[in-house]
């Protein structure tokens, strides 16, 4: 026998749809300017923008699924959003650091070099 599905309002469907459509389409496109961008700066923003945005949108449309949809409270989406918006830019950062410290080349089209504005 089936359970009970919680019916949840229209509005409340439509919003929880466009946060994990959103964040997929977002995600996707950061994983495609991740293997598209010409040199290891450009792609550091694929991963730490546009990535981080997309699987936050899906898990805030997942918060609020299993919130409305089930009882007690979902810890472990909140645990994971702090912890990828907390680490990401942080470990961007330090990736950036090392390749300026390496003089990890850049695109040929680049004015300068990026070491020799520290």
């Amino acid at each position: 026998m089936m359970e009970d599905s919680l019916a949840l309002p229209l509005w409340l469907d439509a919003l929880i749809a466009i946060l994990f459509l959103g964040g997929a389409v977002v995600a996707l496109l950061g994983s495609i300017g991740l293997a598209r961008m010409p040199d290891f700066y450009m792609r550091l923003h694929g991963p730490t923008k546009a990535s981080t945005l997309g699987v936050g949108a899906t898990l805030v449309g997942s918060m609020i699924w299993f919130g409305v949809g089930h009882p007690g409270l979902s810890v472990q989406e909140i645990l994971i959003t702090v912890f990828l918006f907390a680490t990401a830019p942080v470990s961007a950062h330090m990736m950036g650091r090392a390749a300026l410290h390496r003089r990890v080349a850049c695109r040929e089209r680049t004015h300068g070099e990026p070491w020799d504005e520290m």
